[in-house]
Parts: structure tokens; sequence; C-alpha cells
């Protein structure tokens, strides 16, 4: 079986990260969300996996190399334009040859794995396997309503009115069978291939297609709230290390400090990460908070959020649900007026300097 990972949208909701950086490299827990993905398709025992990317292509490939350092292969398959998820596969047709696939958007987050399912395609290998979730508004997903034995009888994408509650969630497993769907249907209205238009193809055409239902924790890394309830998930489940220094300073928790970190004067309270070559001085940093490389963080009070690599803050008291870009700067700035305290929300981009009230 090998993988096809799609990683070439926009991520306009990402904005202002996604300027400057795909939304698939986004770190939740001081690891891209891309680096998550291939973690869990290596763990089915998949090695060959092909990355459709975009017009930032090349840093993705700088992030992930040729998949060596991950234990697998890694082909990268450019798609000029963004013409849909079935696109995707008469993209990777070359790559995929006639073996079953696995297809895996590449911002979905399933920490706890996809091994069963896997399993039980490979055991039954019908022409499609999609993995479903049950949602409170399934208006935004393509969505699945299934005969009592779990085949697929119909899908729909985004419905006014939804049949059923289980959305697809950006898992699918396939047969060779899909190449014919993908170059048997038109674009549809929005000018895309549908990969649920293919599937129904499928199942119209008489094809068993499957659905299994994923019971773990599953987040689609769209939104900068996403990315943070993510973050906080995988955080749960860090151990102790500390491989970094403590100088005069408390930790409590599950608190993962990376060789060279430094904490001076300062109290951290996990589940927290603090990267290799980051100063935490005079600070307190929270629960759910992953602070990335080489950063520095003086007289600081942070938690729930997320500081990438190179981010400096200073002075700056109660930053809660924020997300500070790679090398951006927060300090505090002199004001006249009288004000009571209060807790700061910062969603800002790389390379970007803040000034708050100190």
């Amino acid at each position: 079986m090998k993988a096809l990972v799609l990683s070439g949208g926009a991520g306009t909701r990402l904005r202002p990260f996604s300027y400057s950086m795909p939304k698939q490299l986004i770190p939740v827990a001081n690891k891209p969300v891309l680096e998550h993905v291939v973690a869990n398709i290596r763990d089915l025992g998949i090695r060959e996996i092909g990355i459709i990317v975009g017009e930032r292509g090349q840093q993705i490939a700088d992030a992930l190399g040729d998949g060596t350092r991950l234990g697998c292969d890694i082909t990268y398959l450019p798609q000029h334009q963004p013409l849909g998820l079935a696109h995707c596969v008469a993209l990777a047709r070359d790559f995929l040859g006639d073996d079953d696939f696995v297809m895996y958007l590449g911002d979905n987050m399933l920490p706890q794995g996809i091994g069963e399912i896997a399993r039980d395609f490979s055991a039954n290998r019908p022409a499609a396997q999609v993995v479903v979730y049950k949602v409170d508004d399934p208006r935004a997903f393509g969505v699945a309503e299934l005969w009592p034995d779990g085949r697929v009888r119909r899908l729909v994408e985004k419905p006014q009115e939804p049949v059923s509650d289980l959305a697809l969630i950006g898992v699918y497993f396939f047969t060779p069978a899909i190449h014919a769907a993908v170059a048997a249907i038109q674009p549809s209205a929005r000018g895309e291939l549908e990969i649920t238009d293919a599937i129904q193809w499928l199942v119209e055409r008489g094809d068993t297609v499957r659905a299994s239902e994923y019971g773990g924790y599953w987040k689609d890394t769209g939104t900068v709230e996403d990315v943070l309830d993510c973050n906080r998930e995988l955080l749960d489940g860090v151990r102790l290390a500390v491989h970094g220094t403590l100088e005069d300073s408390q930790i409590t928790g599950a608190v993962v400090l990376e060789a060279g970190a430094r904490a001076v004067r300062s109290r951290i309270v996990g589940p927290a990460v603090i990267g290799a070559g980051t100063l935490i001085e005079d600070s307190y940093v929270g629960p759910a908070t992953s602070i990335g490389r080489d950063c520095v963080l003086r007289d600081t009070h942070i938690d729930y959020s997320i500081a990438l690599d190179g981010a400096r803050i200073s002075d700056v008291k109660g930053l809660h649900g924020s997300i500070i870009g790679r090398a951006a700067t927060v300090d505090s700035a002199e004001v006249r007026t009288d004000g009571g305290t209060g807790r700061h929300r910062l969603v800002i981009g790389d390379h970007t300097r803040i000034e708050v009230a100190a």
C-alpha cells in the first residue's frame, strides 16, 4: 500500500501565518502538522508516500526532506492549480500505479491513529473505504448516508438538509478502482474534480464502498482555534523530560525542556514543551503551551498558546490563546492612561513586532 498526502491548499483561514508558510507546517506540540500526518502513515507500515504540493512546495520539501529522517520515502508531486481532491489522484496516477493507497489530507490530525481502519480495509478490500466522524453541523462537510451494514448508500457534498451526521474527515482508502471513477467524472459547479463525486460513481456502478467511524480525537487544523485545541490535546500526552537547564526555577507536571533550553527564575506548569535553545527568564509558562526553538521569554506570563521558532516576548503579562509567529517580537510600551489588568490574545505572523501596555 502507498499513501497520497494532500498539502497544496492555500490555508486562508490561518492567515496571517499562511502568507509566509504552508498551513501544514504550523507546529502542534512543536512538530509540524504534516510531520504528525507522515508519522501516522508510517505507523501503518507504509513507506512510499507521495505529497501533493502547491506553490510553497519547496518549504515543505525543506522541512521533510526525502523522508529518511521520518522513516519513509517521500515523492513530491506539484499541483499548479487547486482543482480538487480527485484531481490530486489523477496527478498521482503514475506514482500510485496499481497499488492500493490511503489518501490523507495534510492538515488533519488524528493522534490516536487509523491502524484498525487500515487493517479492516486490507482484510476486506472494498473499492473504497471512507472515514467518517459524527459532527454537530454536517452542512460544512461531505456527508455519508449508510446502509445498516456500513456500506455507503450515498455521499453528498455540504448538504443544506443533511440526511446524516456522519462527516467525511479527510482520510480515504482506495483500490485502483478509483482511477476509473476519477476519469469518468466531470468538474463540479466550483470547477473542481470532487472526490465525493468519484466515490459516488463507484457506488452507482455497484462497487462496494464502506465507511468506518473514527472514535478518537479528530481536528482539521484550519483555524487558530483548532490549532490551539489540537496543541492542547497532543500536549496532554507528553511526559516529564528535562534535558535543558533549570536555574532557580520550578517545574510542575509534564514538561519537556529540550536540550539547550534554559529556565531562569521561572515557573513552568505542564503540559508544556520548551524547544531547544530557548530562554525562559523571570517568567511563567502555563499549561497547554508550546514554545519553539531559540525563543526568548522575559518577565512574561503565557498559557494555552504557541510561540514559533525565534519568537521574543518581553514584559507582557496575561498572554492566553495566542499564536506568535516565527521571529516575531512582542514587548511592552509605556502608556499614560490608567487601566485594569487583563489577558491579551495575540495572533501575529512571522517577523511581526507588537507593543502592548505593560
